[in-house]
């Protein structure tokens, strides 16, 4: 069993608003990561100012997906949040968030298998 953990942080210049369209967009993630979900994705907007953005949490049979934005500053701001008890391509998770025109992307995957080791960091 593998225990693959992908953070990313992303400046975007499309960050999503909608609640309904990123519980969707979760949705179309599961899949193209190859996950199986135990639960639908709550999205939830928050309007207070400073702090406007969307949350949206997932339980999946093999761990979770968590996801915030920003969307008052410009560029705005998505942090995705990724663990797997399975195989992880990063490269389909990093995909799926192009729509949202992304500028500046990092990121740090960690296996956390047998402790937290960091397997791969890319600051941009």
């Amino acid at each position: 069993m593998e225990h693959k953990h992908i953070i990313i942080r992303a400046e975007v210049n499309k960050p999503p608003k909608d609640t309904h369209f990123i519980e969707e967009w979760i949705k179309d993630l599961i899949t193209a990561i190859g996950m199986k979900r135990l639960s639908d994705p709550i999205a939830v907007y928050c309007d207070t100012k400073g702090n406007r953005g969307l949350t949206c949490l997932t339980i999946l049979s093999t761990s979770h997906i968590a996801l915030h934005t920003w969307d008052e500053t410009s560029p705005g701001v998505l942090q995705l949040d990724v663990y797997s008890c399975s195989e992880l391509d990063k490269n389909v998770v990093f995909k799926h968030i192009e729509q949202f025109e992304p500028s500046n992307i990092s990121h740090i995957i960690i296996d956390r298998k047998t402790e937290l080791k960091i397997q791969e960091q890319q600051q941009n």
